[in-house]
């Protein structure tokens, strides 16, 4: 089993990610599960090159290499390739995460307005990741992403599924599983995180959702109650936009199932892993 969630990845953070358990880790073989030191700059390009590497190792030791997770940025840069975008310029790197959001957002709505009308305006990470690119190539972030190369889609046989539960269900789910991980060692988990002197505050690890929220708690900006209530809601905020991704961005002939108990979901998993071969 081959992990494409980018908050599982790190090392630092395996009760506030919900990564399995020792236990479950050692029933089934995992790869890619907290692989990541919290200082580490990790992106998708980064994952896609280790994801290959897991794969490819799966399928020399005659196992079926099963990816699991709801990044669909990572998936799609496997898949697809990804933009040869050139390093950015780390003077204008630093520059453009110093900025507010807001004020990030109204510099690229002058250097590039398409992404500017396209992005979330308050979607921190894309709105930067498209100025970054604009400032330091000269080039938009779409012109470049026009241009893909290194995706494995025309070298893999691929069983896809998508699950898309009950809205309810999941929502339900996700309130119950964020309040287990507060009385389960996320604060902990935090707590040493944030006591690190090496990862900067930009680091992609401290935009998991629950670090700030807990971070706060932390410091007495705001009670435990207040911060589990601000981790729900971000995280209802992120499944909205993780369903609706799932549900509109893959391919059409990937199927589509909806889910409504864990019950449900372990039949059809075992039923969907009856028909999958292992081929390259």
């Amino acid at each position: 089993m081959i992990n494409a969630d980018s908050a599982q990845v790190y090392a630092d953070l395996r009760v506030l990610s919900a990564r399995p358990t020792p236990e479950d880790e050692a029933r089934v073989p995992h790869r890619l599960f907290g692989h990541v030191d919290a200082a580490q700059d990790y992106s998708a390009a980064a994952w896609a090159t280790d994801a290959k590497i897991a794969i490819d190792a799966a399928i020399a030791e005659a196992k079926l290499p099963i990816l699991v997770g709801g990044t669909g940025l990572y998936l799609r840069t496997l898949l697809d390739g990804i933009a040869p975008v050139p390093d950015i310029d780390p003077q204008i790197r630093a520059e453009v995460r110093a900025l507010p959001v807001a004020a990030a957002h109204a510099h690229l709505a002058v250097l590039d307005p398409d992404a500017a009308a396209r992005l979330n305006a308050a979607d921190t990470t894309r709105v930067a990741r498209a100025l970054e690119v604009v400032r330091s190539t000269g080039r938009t972030l779409a012109v470049w992403q026009a241009e893909r190369a290194g995706g494995i889609a025309d070298k893999v046989t691929l069983a896809p599924l998508i699950l898309l539960p009950e809205r309810d269900w999941l929502m339900a789910r996700c309130d119950a599983r964020l309040e287990a991980m507060f009385d389960g060692g996320a604060e902990a988990d935090v707590r040493a995180l944030l006591d690190r002197c090496d990862v900067a505050d930009s680091a992609p690890v401290r935009r998991a959702i629950g670090v700030r929220e807990i971070g706060g708690w932390l410091a007495g900006v705001w009670s435990r109650d207040e911060a589990l209530d601000r981790a729900r809601l971000a995280t209802r905020q992120y499944a909205k936009r993780q369903y609706t991704w799932f549900r509109n961005q893959p391919p059409e002939d990937w199927p589509r199932r909806g889910v409504g108990n864990v019950g449900a979901l372990l039949a059809l998993l075992e039923i969907e892993a009856d028909d999958v071969g292992c081929t390259q």
